[in-house]
């Protein structure tokens, strides 16, 4: 068996930015045991896998460990393989995943995801939490992934974290530390150790959570944010209620053929 396989830098317009995804267009259905050999061996953050039905795409994602529930990066990389290599004539890419119908809607070169909203929930600050990031939580907030706020954005870019103490947090999928931002309305930086991903470059996923959280605290539903990674990246962000909207651009970094 053979599978187109292309890897592409999303939230960025420029190669070597962004967050890198790989993206295998499957001709049928295969077996979830190869899917996560296939992640293991491309050892990206998220392998997301396409398989085309009627009139929408079956989609699943992979880190090198696991299976994700969603994945923002991995999305907007399916949808940028799908408009640019299977179907060029589509502006509405509909995708059926483990959370529900996903849909993204193609402008020029902008690619605008709609996602469930996951709204944190505010819990107490502890000692582990601050020993694992190394500097004071503000506050502490959880949803899938635990939420700490930090004072200032210049804390956030010079993180340096103890990743032994962040595996031991377990309760939760990842680390998400944010602040307001200085040049956007809210920065952050991801980590989820457990799930062979000690940093992710730029986390749509997370923004299902950063979204509600940072639109009540600035009192507006429309934002811009940057995760501070190496590679960083930039996202616009809608809060729509129950769902949110993360926007950004993608650009191809490698095609080949996987086989099998």
């Amino acid at each position: 068996m053979r599978c187109n396989y292309y890897i592409v830098d999303a939230f960025t317009d420029r190669v070597f930015k962004g967050n890198q995804a790989g993206v295998c267009l499957l001709e049928k259905e295969i077996d979830t045991a190869v899917m996560q050999n296939i992640a293991a061996e491309n050892n990206l953050s998220e392998t997301a896998f396409v398989l085309k039905r009627n009139d929408y795409y079956d989609l699943r994602w992979f880190t090198p460990e696991m299976e994700m529930d969603l994945c923002g990066h991995g999305t907007l990389a399916s949808a940028f393989v799908i408009s640019n290599f299977v179907d060029k004539h589509s502006d509405r890419i509909r995708f059926e995943t483990m959370s529900g119908t996903l849909t993204v809607k193609k402008e020029k070169d902008l690619y605008e995801m709609d996602f469930p909203a996951r709204k944190p929930e505010q819990i107490a600050v502890t000692q582990q939490m601050e020993a694992a990031i190394g500097i004071p939580v503000l506050e502490a907030h959880k949803s899938r992934d635990l939420l700490l706020l930090a004072d200032n954005e210049q804390q956030v870019q010079n993180l340096n974290p103890d990743f032994e103490l962040l595996k031991q947090i377990k309760d939760y999928f990842a680390v998400i530390v944010t602040s307001k931002g200085s040049t956007v309305d809210f920065v952050s930086r991801f980590f989820a150790p457990n799930a062979g991903v000690p940093e992710d470059p730029v986390t749509g996923s997370a923004h299902s959570t950063l979204i509600p959280f940072w639109s009540e605290r600035l009192d507006k539903d429309k934002m811009t944010a940057k995760q501070l990674s190496k590679r960083s990246g930039r996202l616009l962000c809608e809060n729509c209620g129950d769902r949110v909207k993360i926007a950004g651009q993608a650009i191809l970094y490698l095609s080949g053929t996987i086989h099998l």
